[in-house]
C-alpha cells in the first residue's frame, strides 16, 4: 500500500467514523464495537505511515514497512 492509499483508507476510515458519531441519540453495542475497531484500525495505518515516511527520510525503501498488531501499536499508549 503506497501512501495515497494511506491516506485514502484514512479519510474513509474518518468518515465513517464521523458518520456514526453525528447520528442522533445513543448508538448501539455493535456501533460502538465498530467505532472501537475504527480507531484502532487509523491507529495501525498511522503508525504504517510514520514507519514510511522515516523510511523514506532515512533514505530507506519505504515499503519495507509493515502494519503492525493492534496490540503492538495500542501498547504505545501505555
Amino acid at each position: 500500500m503506497n501512501d495515497q492509499q494511506l491516506h485514502e483508507h484514512i479519510e474513509q476510515l474518518v468518515a465513517e467514523e464521523h458518520a456514526l458519531l453525528e447520528q442522533a441519540g445513543a448508538i448501539s453495542e455493535t456501533e460502538r464495537t465498530r467505532l472501537g475497531a475504527i480507531n484502532v484500525q487509523l491507529d495501525r495505518l498511522w503508525d504504517l505511515l510514520r514507519q514510511r515516511r522515516a523510511r523514506e527520510e532515512f533514505g530507506q525503501n519505504p515499503d519495507v514497512a509493515r502494519e503492525r498488531t493492534a496490540e503492538t501499536v495500542e501498547e504505545y499508549l501505555q
